[in-house]
């Protein structure tokens, strides 16, 4: 589930895995996949700074992430990815899915529909990190991460994480980039 965090320009801005079957991400009106994300910050670990881009679809109407999860209001993208992968009936079913990674063609499908593919700077210096038109400082942009190396609001189903997750809290964990000393769990 997305959560709120603090941007240096755009005030407070939703972030994060927004279905349990899939592992697309959210920076508010940006989606994209946790895959390419982590393989950036993964990047921008070994080194001061970084400046790359990142893949996403812009959209214009996300949905309604509430009414998706209750099972009373499919709208817009998010809408038509819960009528694909229900919100869980037993909420401790409710764990982020380290295979989600596996329905991307579904999800990707779906953002072209409701998304206009764009590519995004995606930009990490000494002390703050630009993702498209987000500014984070250090302590925010190392909650992004901790918040993926977790796996979300819900965690990873099992403990377990997906390949790619691992390789970026491997890289941050022996980062020389300045800005990732404000990680809180760079190891599990």
């Amino acid at each position: 589930m997305p959560l709120a965090f603090q941007s240096l320009n755009h005030g407070t801005v939703a972030f994060g895995f927004f279905n349990i079957k899939t592992d697309a991400l959210l920076l508010n009106e940006y989606f994209f996949f946790a895959q390419e994300f982590c393989s950036l910050v993964s990047q921008a670990a070994s080194s001061t700074t970084f400046e790359g881009t990142l893949e996403v679809y812009i959209v214009k109407d996300p949905g309604d992430l509430h009414g998706a999860i209750e099972g009373i209001r499919y709208t817009g993208l998010i809408g038509e990815i819960y009528k694909l992968f229900p919100f869980p009936k037993d909420p401790k079913d409710f764990k982020q899915d380290p295979e989600g990674y596996k329905n991307r063609d579904l999800v990707e499908e779906l953002m072209k529909k409701f998304g206009e593919k764009g590519r995004i700077d995606f930009k990490v210096y000494e002390n703050t990190a630009w993702i498209g038109r987000y500014a984070f400082d250090g302590p925010w942009f190392c909650s992004l991460i901790d918040y993926v190396i977790a796996g979300g609001y819900p965690r990873w189903k099992d403990g377990l994480k997906p390949f790619y997750v691992e390789e970026m809290e491997r890289a941050v964990k022996n980062s020389v980039a300045p800005i990732m000393a404000y990680l809180k769990t760079p190891t599990s």
